[in-house]
């Protein structure tokens, strides 16, 4: 893959597993993710379904901005407030980032699957959180 953004720019179908490790609760998440240019050369990340968590269902959406860096196969990840997240990477098949949020470690591995489907696990450890988060996107063609 030579250039990240081109390849993740559209539509994905994606389902997400949620695990909270220590109280045993189960979740999942399904719903759509866009990558969408934005004028200034990044793309707009935001995903939007339906969050089932512990007996309940709603609506739910989260969105991220990215950058180009001084490698093509990957992107800066940013919050929409303009605090720096990790860098998302496919480079060698499989990339690991992490981001401190307060005493909460956020690890994340990133693997490409094939042609038009990828993954990415969180695992999320520290005093406030034990968490594994599975997600899968694979690319609408439907173009």
């Amino acid at each position: 893959m030579t250039n990240l953004s081109d390849w993740l720019l559209g539509e994905w179908t994606l389902s997400r597993e949620l695990w909270d490790r220590a109280s045993g609760t189960h979740g999942e998440f399904t719903g759509v993710a866009h990558y969408t240019p934005l004028p200034d050369g990044g793309l707009r990340y935001r995903e939007n379904g339906t969050l089932r968590w512990a007996g309940h269902s709603s609506p739910a959406f989260r969105e991220y901005l990215l950058y180009p860096c001084e490698d093509t196969s990957a992107l800066d990840m940013f919050f929409t407030d303009g605090k720096p997240f990790h860098r998302m990477s496919f480079k060698f098949g499989q990339e690991q980032a992490e981001h401190l949020c307060v005493n909460d470690l956020y690890r994340v591995n990133y693997e490409r699957m094939d042609e038009d489907s990828f993954r990415f696990r969180w695992d999320v450890t520290g005093p406030s959180k034990l968490l594994r988060l599975d997600s899968v996107l694979h690319r609408r063609l439907n173009r």
